[in-house]
């Protein structure tokens, strides 16, 4: 289990001030969760987020045939969210999936609303993580819309260089937006 020591670090590396860490670790709670147990299921109401203290996840949907879409992979120290969902009370449209044994600070989202009517640090950080959010999503679908998948792997390589050891290379392809065999051709093609 996680040690607050090390919680308190990685809240201090994502500019949570001290006071503001003590009333966030107020209303959470440390969580565990295994390799491919869910946060949040699609079709369930969220009234929780989260903070990666330890592990790697995916954000993902499941069409109508069972194909699986990655559209996220969250890395230590980023928040766990189905936000849209969460903040209109609906049923999420994706999947938030554990790709290895992870720790996560997990929120009460109904307690945070009250934090956040308490202090408004709360509506500032908040307006970081949206924008952070709504930059990472502008840039992956520039790339899906117009990167060739030799491209978009290669950019994959350099902002995520230790992953390839750590998923499958299905979730890869997923993320890539192509299929596993096309996949094996580019590896194939760049390291020869």
């Amino acid at each position: 289990m996680a040690e607050l020591t090390e919680i308190k670090s990685l809240l201090s590396q994502i500019n949570l001030p001290e006071k503001e860490q003590e009333d966030l670790l107020s209303i959470s709670k440390i969580k565990q969760l295994k390799k491919n147990e869910f946060f949040i299921s699609e079709g369930q109401v969220p009234k929780k987020f989260g903070i990666v203290i330890d592990g790697l996840f995916r954000y993902y949907y499941v069409n109508n045939k069972g194909d699986e879409f990655t559209k996220g992979l969250i890395l230590t120290g980023n928040v766990l969210t189905a936000y849209s969902a969460m903040l209109h009370q609906q049923k999420s449209l994706f999947y938030i999936q554990a790709l290895e044994d992870a720790v996560i600070l997990e929120i009460n989202y109904n307690l945070w609303l009250e934090l956040k009517k308490q202090n408004p640090f709360w509506d500032k950080f908040l307006i970081l993580l949206l924008q952070k959010g709504y930059c990472v999503k502008e840039k992956r679908e520039r790339e899906l819309l117009l990167l060739d998948a030799e491209t978009r792997y290669k950019i994959f390589q350099e902002e995520f260089p230790t992953l390839e050891k750590r998923i499958k290379l299905q979730i890869i392809a997923s993320y890539l937006g192509i299929k596993p065999e096309s996949l094996s051709r580019i590896r194939k093609k760049t390291t020869s």
